[in-house]
C-alpha cells in the first residue's frame, strides 16, 4: 500500500509542479528539480522523507502494487 501511496503523491507532484511552470512562473521546474534529485538520493540512502511521513500517518508498508492476488 505505501509503493502505490508513494506513487501517486510523486506523480502529482512532479504534473503540478509542470502545470505551473507553464502557468504560473518558470522558476516552478525546480520543484520538479527537487522531486527527481530526492527520488535519486532516495535509490542510494533507502531513506525518503515522503516514506517516513506516511508510515506516521498509519500507511501500511508491504504489498507491492505490482504483485498478483
Amino acid at each position: 500500500m505505501l509503493n502505490t501511496y508513494f506513487r501517486v503523491i510523486v506523480g502529482t507532484m512532479v504534473l503540478l509542479s509542470v502545470v505551473l511552470t507553464y502557468y504560473v512562473d518558470q522558476n516552478w521546474m525546480w520543484f520538479t528539480v527537487f522531486i527527481g534529485v530526492n527520488l535519486i538520493q532516495s535509490a542510494f540512502t533507502k531513506w525518503c522523507l515522503l516514506e517516513t511521513i506516511l508510515v506516521k500517518l498509519g500507511v501500511k508498508k508491504g504489498g507491492a502494487s505490482c504483485s498478483v492476488k
